[in-house]
Formats: C-alpha cells, sequence, structure tokens
C-alpha cells in the first residue's frame, strides 16, 4: 500500500484507493465541510474520518479511527472483502450498508438518524429513529425512537415503539421492549432466547453445560404490559421476556459459561482483547479472542450453522432448594 505521512487535499473530494492514511481525515476550515470521501478499495485509515457524505465502493478497508458523516456513510451492494470500522460510527443523516458478499465489521456503536444494514456485525449498539436489519449480528442494543424492522437477525436487545419481525431471530438478553404489538407472521417468523446459552463452549467447540441452551419465545404469551403513570400522561409499554422462565438459571455455573466475556470482548480491540482468555477449544489450543474469530462465530450462529439446543427445564425443587441453602 502507498503510505501518505502527510495529506493535503485541495480538491473538493477525496478519493482513496489502496492508499494508507497515516493521520486523520477531518476538514481544517468551513470549506471542506462539504468534502465528500470516497473509498474505492485497499485502504487503512489509522485516524478518524470526517466527509460530507462518505462511500466505500468495496473492501479491504479498514478505519481505525471514529467515522463521522454529514449526509450519508454508505457502502455499495457490490463490496466484497472486508470492511472493518473499529471505533464509533456516526451520520447526521444515514448509515446504510446492503453489500451481501461483504464482511461488515462495525465493532463499536452506530448512531444515525436511519440505520439500514444486511448481513452485517455490530460489536455494540445501534441508536437511530429507523432501524432496519437484515441478517445481522447487533452484540448490544437496538434503540430506535420511531420503528424498528429485523429479519433474521441476532440482537443483544431492543427498544422502540413500533416492531415488526421476519424469519429466524435471537436475543441474547433475556428482555427486549416495545409500545405496540410485534408486527409478525406466526408462520414464518421465530424469536429465540440465547440468554441461558453456553456461547462460552459453543465458541470453543466444546459440548455445553447441562441445563442450558436457547428458550423459545412466544410473542403473545410472553408479552408483559407494564403502564407508566405521571401526573401528565400515561404509557404503556410492551416487555418480550423469558424471566419468569429462567428459574433453573441458578443451577447454572455461570462462571464456566463465560457469556459475559465473550459478549464485552465482541466489542474490543484486538490489544484489550488480549486480557480476555476463554481457555482452550476442542483441539487444546488457545481459543483466541480477535474481532475477526468473534464475527465468524456470531455470524455463523446467525445462519444456523452452529446449532444451539432448546433447554432442557427439567428441575426439581428439592434441587433449588438445597442449592439455596448452600
Amino acid at each position: 500500500m502507498k503510505e501518505l505521512k502527510e495529506i493535503q487535499f485541495n480538491t473538493d473530494n477525496v478519493v482513496l484507493d489502496t492508499n494508507r492514511v497515516l493521520d486523520s481525515i477531518l476538514p481544517k476550515n468551513v470549506n471542506e465541510l462539504t468534502r465528500d470521501i470516497t473509498i474505492r478499495k485497499d485502504t487503512v485509515a489509522d485516524g478518524a474520518v470526517y466527509g460530507h457524505k462518505i462511500s466505500i465502493d468495496s473492501g479491504d478497508v479498514t478505519i481505525r479511527g471514529a467515522v463521522f458523516a454529514h449526509l450519508e456513510l454508505h457502502i455499495g451492494s457490490g463490496a466484497k472483502g472486508v470492511i472493518k470500522f473499529e471505533k464509533a460510527v456516526g451520520a447526521i443523516g444515514s448509515v446504510v450498508s446492503h453489500a451481501r458478499d461483504c464482511k461488515v465489521m462495525m465493532l463499536s456503536d452506530v448512531n444515525a438518524k436511519e440505520v439500514r444494514l444486511t448481513n452485517a456485525f455490530v460489536g455494540g449498539s445501534i441508536f437511530a429513529d429507523e432501524i432496519s436489519l437484515v441478517n445481522c449480528v447487533v452484540i448490544g442494543g437496538v434503540f430506535a425512537t420511531k420503528e424498528l424492522s429485523v429479519e433474521s437477525s441476532v440482537m443483544g436487545t431492543f427498544n422502540a415503539p413500533r416492531v415488526s419481525m421476519e424469519g429466524a431471530c435471537a436475543l441474547l438478553l433475556p428482555s427486549a421492549f416495545s409500545l405496540e404489538p410485534i408486527i409478525y407472521n406466526p408462520e414464518t417468523t421465530t424469536l429465540a432466547n440465547l440468554a441461558l446459552a453456553d456461547l462460552g463452549a459453543l465458541y470453543r467447540g466444546l459440548p455445553p453445560t447441562a441445563n442450558t441452551g436457547r428458550i423459545m419465545m412466544n410473542l403473545s404469551s410472553d408479552e408483559t404490559k407494564s403502564t407508566l403513570t405521571s401526573e401528565e400522561s400515561q404509557l404503556t409499554v410492551r416487555s418480550y421476556t423469558v424471566i419468569g422462565r429462567v428459574l433453573a438459571a441458578d443451577l447454572i455455573d455461570w462462571e464456566k459459561m463465560q457469556n459475559h466475556f465473550l459478549l464485552t470482548a465482541a466489542s474490543l480491540n484486538t490489544k484489550l482483547l488480549d486480557v480476555y482468555d476463554l481457555g482452550l477449544d476442542a483441539s487444546g489450543k488457545k481459543a483466541e479472542l480477535t474481532p475477526e474469530r468473534i464475527y465468524d462465530f456470531f455470524m455463523d450462529l446467525m445462519r444456523g450453522k452452529i446449532t444451539v439446543e432448546e433447554i432442557d427445564g427439567t428441575f426439581s425443587i428439592s434441587s433449588i432448594s438445597e442449592r439455596m441453602q448452600h
């Protein structure tokens, strides 16, 4: 790659193609606030990037600093290779990627007025007015102030006034929230909760701990309504939760599951990942935590390549009583 130690852009637009940028790409005067940035392919930017509109045509692209677009951050639908954002991504307008043949890795939060992603991995949370996810993994929360559309995706949790859901979806945390009832087709839509799945063992290729697995949620019967009242208004919130069905969780050794390590590691850079150690995998080698391996694991989980068995909910009251006495 061509290394550019100091960058001087005298044109309205910045075009990067097979470049390495050692500094941030930030406006130095008012005129540069409207400058568009286009990344063709094979580019590494070590610093932050700001542009009026940021377009990425294809990989391999790595941006190690924060990214902000005034109008839009757009990844071309025909993009190939790997496109990785190591820090937060934001836009006043929209963040859009419909690239189905590209590894899109956003390792921190995404914040914009509108977020539309296909086949993308988000290590943090998404904050927007309107959010659309297709075949995506979001480790954190998906928070929409207006509307959320989800198809065949895995999320930590979600909170939105209106939610529509399609395909096989899953939650990593016990509960999610909406104001209006979720719109879904009961014949084609499923929602699994993975809060009690032994993700650490699955990541290492080992048999999961006993009494762990997925809990299939019923979007009608697992809905709990709560009314929040103030002196001036009243608001009904719907909670979709499996809290009432995790009594057996007291029998689980949470230390061995290591879910918290894996979910936290999903939003950390390579240097910080060295702090976390999941132990050995099925072949006796260290189960290394890298953004690429974490991406592959959760995307395979979303696509069904990694199977999570339904939890065996059978347990005795006496066993729980004995556990509590100790």
